[in-house]
């Protein structure tokens, strides 16, 4: 028996060891398939990586060689270049010019913190008001680039002598990294090249399929006209900001996704949110619909308190670290977007005495209602305390949209084509690139599964049958849903969609983010209904196709476009004023020939295309009068208010007529209705008989320049 049982304990110890040998066996070849899934995931990422470098070159050559085809830009002078770059963007430009033609880059920041050129006499602090950022960090990396190739004794540029032909003098043209044109365009080139990386990087993370990435980007090239102008207008701020803006939404849809973000995700946020606002005056609206979309994301469950605060935080700390480098700039404090977040921030709060109220509607409408209350409640106190009213005439826009209010400054912006509704054809041309049909088929699919997933809520199923990823978790004392940042995105679309319907200027923010939402048509989350992945990816293939038609239709267009840029005018009038005039000369005109006077002459000007300062409305309107039908003597003390020396006067500002009812003169009738009865402008008399109260000094085609008489 005692024998039997020790054969029994070897047979036993035999069995353990054979066993034990089988699972270091089995571990050899688990660690084995783990190390070749490592390798695996390595060679995916360093693909992914190779495809978001690729097209960001090829969208930074892309973009570069539309505007040098529109304006051959490497074959025109430096003067023409300047002049090229019209309205606000030649203002913009001038200062990177005072930055690196100063002594030093310290002197340089001086004369722009201390700026009493762009509105004489007063003196300005530039970097406070025309978010500047992006010229003083491109005066720092040109005097750098200039500095370490000079001390290398390497050429820089290039030059030759262009004959223009036609009686025009022959001028010299640079070519090279060494001209200041050629440095800031292109460093506004990679920054969007490097823009569409991210883009790429977000689609495929959204999506959780390379597929998403390649229908993103896809979708932005053929539908580049409506997502972008940077290739035409690269001063502009939104081609310093927007890059950041896709960064930021990014590093918010990681925060969303993940099940307990920390605070180190607020300062990502909050780095990108700074980045973003610094380049741009616009970025606050923006940023506040993001936050509202966050917070309605919230009210409807799919997140906790948490990570509202995680991102409102970082929200919250990225406007008040812009507020500080701009100076305090007192439209930051009064803005929409502060008394948003704070409204929230009181909301997110209060959740446990709202949670007693028990029925989820009436939580709804009570925290909207707050919202709404508190945002409007919060800036009218903020605005009247630090009696801020620059931003009056946001209000006073979309008022003009939806009544029949009106006044002088509104109808500066309203006439704008680009402050308009937004176009019929916008809508054509989406539907041609099957753009707005593939976002509707995606705004349909997410729309059903958070309406399945919100039944089983409500039948108290934690899970959706037959589906991963639908688990509702706990975030605290909060009991969140899944698919968080789907729900933020059909938010974050509305609100670009509503903002791009009311003004088409702000299809730039609407249309991008449409490419962004055809990523979701790769994910298999959504649409594994449709079978294996071989098939889900073959429709997607079969998608793509069908928008390259028309797409490959749009890039071919805007490749064809060619031009020369000629302004012989506008060119006879700078050199005039460079030689004939006092370097103290005061200026002023049409806004946006103004900014050319200050960029190419030097010359002091009182008005310019920046229009969002009070004071600066206030003076455009004195200059403007010379477009009303006031009488001259009325006009010619206007002027000498500003102190000005000479007056720039258009003829086609005289006669310009956009739309029905957008002429100056119908504009001034607005304004000025006690001269409506006149039928002569200022401006035609100053054109045909300027005397006494002016003399004209210099004619062309194009313009006049008038010299005010002092007595």
């Amino acid at each position: 028996m005692a024998a039997k049982k020790r054969h029994q304990n070897q047979n036993s110890n035999a069995n353990t060891e054979t066993s034990n040998s089988t699972r270091k066996k089995t571990t050899k070849r688990n660690d084995s398939k783990g190390e070749r899934g490592k390798s695996g995931d390595l060679l995916y990422k360093l693909f992914i990586a190779a495809l978001a470098i690729s097209v960001g070159y090829m969208h930074r050559n892309h973009v570069y060689g539309m505007f040098e085809r529109d304006k051959h830009f490497s074959h025109l002078s430096n003067l023409e270049r300047e002049l090229s770059f019209r309205t606000e963007m030649g203002l913009y430009f001038s200062y990177f010019k005072t930055i690196i033609e100063a002594p030093t880059f310290l002197d340089g920041l001086n004369e722009i913190m201390y700026d009493n050129i762009t509105e004489y006499p007063d003196t300005i602090n530039v970097l406070k008001r025309f978010n500047l950022y992006p010229e003083v960090a491109l005066g720092i990396g040109y005097r750098w680039y200039d500095a370490v190739m000079t001390s290398l004794n390497k050429p820089t540029k290039m030059c030759w002598t262009v004959n223009r032909g036609e009686g025009m003098s022959p001028v010299q043209s640079c070519e090279g990294l060494g001209e200041p044109s050629y440095f800031y365009v292109e460093a506004v080139f990679l920054l969007n090249g490097l823009m569409m990386s991210v883009f790429f990087l977000f689609g495929v993370y959204l999506s959780g399929s390379v597929y998403g990435g390649i229908l993103t980007v896809a979708s932005f090239f053929y539908n580049h006209g409506e997502c972008t102008r940077v290739q035409w207008t690269p001063p502009l701020r939104e081609s310093f900001a927007y890059p950041f803006l896709i960064l930021e939404m990014f590093l918010v849809t990681h925060t969303l996704r993940t099940k307990k973000p920390s605070y180190l995700h607020s300062i990502g946020i909050a780095l990108a949110v700074v980045s973003f606002m610094l380049p741009w005056q616009f970025a606050q609206f923006a940023l506040m619909t993001q936050g509202v979309a966050v917070f309605c994301t919230y009210v409807l469950g799919y997140i906790g308190s948490h990570k509202v605060k995680v991102i409102v935080t970082g929200l919250l700390t990225g406007l008040l670290v812009s507020y500080l480098l701009l100076f305090g700039n007192e439209m930051l404090l009064t803005s929409f977007f502060l008394s948003s977040l704070i409204s929230i921030i009181v909301i997110v709060s209060l959740e446990p005495f709202l949670n007693i109220l028990k029925f989820r509607i009436i939580i709804w409408a009570v925290q909207g209602i707050l919202l709404l209350l508190g945002t409007l409640g919060i800036k009218y106190l903020i605005s009247k305390a630090l009696n801020v009213t620059d931003d009056e005439h946001i209000g006073d826009i979309f008022r003009s949209k939806f009544s029949d209010f009106n006044n002088f400054h509104t109808m500066l912006y309203t006439c704008a084509p680009e402050f308009d509704f937004l176009a019929a054809e916008t809508y054509w041309k989406l539907l041609k690139t099957i753009l707005l049909p593939s976002v509707m088929v995606v705004v349909i699919v997410v729309a059903v599964k958070l309406l399945r997933l919100e039944y089983n809520v409500w039948r108290q199923t934690s899970t959706e049958e037959g589906e991963e990823g639908d688990d509702i978790v706990l975030e605290g004392e909060h009991r969140s849903k899944p698919h968080a940042e789907y729900v933020y995105h059909l938010f974050q679309l509305a609100a670009f969609t509503l903002m791009a319907v009311i003004i088409m200027r702000l299809k730039l923010f609407w249309t991008p983010h449409l490419c962004l939402m055809t990523s979701l048509l790769a994910s298999r989350k959504l649409f594994g209904w449709i079978g294996g992945k071989e098939k889900h990816y073959a429709v997607v293939t079969v998608l793509l196709a069908c928008m390259t038609i028309e797409g490959v239709q749009n890039i071919t267009h805007q490749w064809s476009i060619m031009g020369e840029y000629s302004n012989y005018p506008l060119e006879e009038l700078v050199e005039w004023i460079k030689v004939q005039t006092p370097k103290k000369a005061v200026f002023a005109g049409a806004m946006p020939t103004m900014a050319t006077i200050k960029l190419c002459t030097g010359r002091p000007i009182v008005n310019h295309p920046h229009y969002e300062d009070a004071g600066l409305r206030a003076r455009t309107m004195k200059v403007y009068s010379m477009f009303s039908k006031k009488p001259l003597s009325e006009v010619k003390q206007n002027l000498l208010d500003l102190k000005i020396d000479f007056v720039i006067l258009e003829n086609s500002w005289c006669l310009r007529k956009q739309k029905e009812g957008c002429g100056m003169a119908e504009i001034w009738d607005i304004e000025d209705p006690e001269n409506r009865h006149e039928t002569v402008q200022a401006c035609t008399k100053l054109r045909d008989r300027p005397e006494p109260h002016f003399s004209r000094v210099f004619r062309n085609d194009v313009y006049d320049v008038l010299k005010i008489s002092k007595w």
